[in-house]
């Protein structure tokens, strides 16, 4: 293996940076000559290509985004964008390709891998944390930290004031922020997508919070849960809690930002130079996660998203703190 290139694809993520220090600087360590490109599959197909050295990566382990940019590609999508991108491959003599990416970035990969012979090696990222074949992916932690400081910062408020807020997080139709924040930050009720909305409990909640004369509610809404996000929880809330201040903070793109989480920064090397070393050893077309602490390789073709599981212990555990 001669010769790699390394890229990010689709939306950006903390820890993104400190992943491609690690793949350039492993790869460099290994003798291999690397390639990063820019604006991801497009980068591939436009050749974006720009030669990386150790100097490349230096001090950017701690900075959010990614120095080598991102994209969603619609040419990738087709025969003809993934030919140029092959043409644009050999042209460069680039051997093998690692991905840095979430489940459609992956699937794009597998596409290309069945249509062509250059090895992609995938390295998962995502904050909703939705990949089968890793325990977490790269960005997951830091927006988890984010929401919750955010949690945090929102319930001074509401203490002081005697409020109750509805707070969005984001996560698509995957809970594992809003369950992460809302039970860390101690909210009152936390509303996910993987599982149906007892509007008749929740409102039950809320009254016995009134009688009780709690200082402070928050409810902690994912963005893709059937309710439809915080708006409309707050107005059920507004019918329950007449006359009390309903506040709402939708977190927003806040999550996928800014520096890094030590969690993260700590994932992205080990799967960085993991994902050199499976093509130092042979393999391609595989995916290198973290199951139960260990590096473990899913083929591509096997990837797929998956839900946050909420079995009878947990949401008994919500229930019971919230009381």
């Amino acid at each position: 293996m001669k010769k790699i290139a390394v890229l990010t694809s689709g939306g950006d993520v903390p820890g993104l940076n400190a992943c491609i220090r690690a793949v350039v600087r492993s790869a460099l360590y290994h003798g291999m000559n690397v390639c990063g490109v820019h604006h991801g599959f497009e980068g591939l197909i436009q050749g974006e290509f720009v030669q990386m050295d150790a100097s490349s990566v230096s001090n950017i382990i701690h900075l959010g985004g990614t120095i080598l940019k991102s994209s969603r590609s619609e040419q990738f999508k087709t025969k003809k964008g993934r030919k140029k991108a092959y043409r644009n491959l050999k042209q460069e003599k680039i051997n093998a390709v690692v991905v840095i990416g979430g489940d459609g970035s992956l699937q794009g990969a597998r596409k290309f891998t069945e249509e062509y012979n250059i090895p992609f090696i995938g390295i998962p990222k995502t904050i909703d944390n939705d990949i089968s074949g890793t325990d977490v992916a790269i960005g997951f932690d830091t927006a988890l930290n984010t929401a919750m400081q955010a949690i945090d910062k929102i319930r001074d408020t509401a203490e002081s004031h005697d409020r109750v807020f509805v707070v969005e997080v984001m996560g698509r139709d995957s809970g594992y922020i809003a369950y992460g924040a809302g039970l860390a930050g101690g909210a009152e009720a936390i509303l996910v997508p993987e599982s149906k909305a007892d509007l008749t409990h929740l409102e039950k909640t809320l009254q016995q919070g009134w009688t009780r004369e709690k200082s402070s509610i928050i409810i902690v809404v994912a963005e893709g849960d059937e309710t439809g996000g915080a708006k409309e929880v707050s107005e059920l809330v507004k019918r329950c809690l007449p006359g009390r201040y309903i506040g709402i903070c939708i977190l927003g793109h806040t999550q996928r930002g800014g520096s890094p989480t030590s969690a993260d920064r700590i994932l992205a090397a080990r799967l960085g130079v993991a994902a050199v070393k499976a093509l130092r050893d042979g393999k391609k077309n595989v995916m290198v996660g973290m199951v139960k602490g260990d590096i473990a390789f899913t083929p591509l073709k096997k990837i797929k998203r998956h839900h946050l599981k909420l079995n009878k212990e947990v949401l008994g555990l919500l229930e019971e703190l919230a009381s």
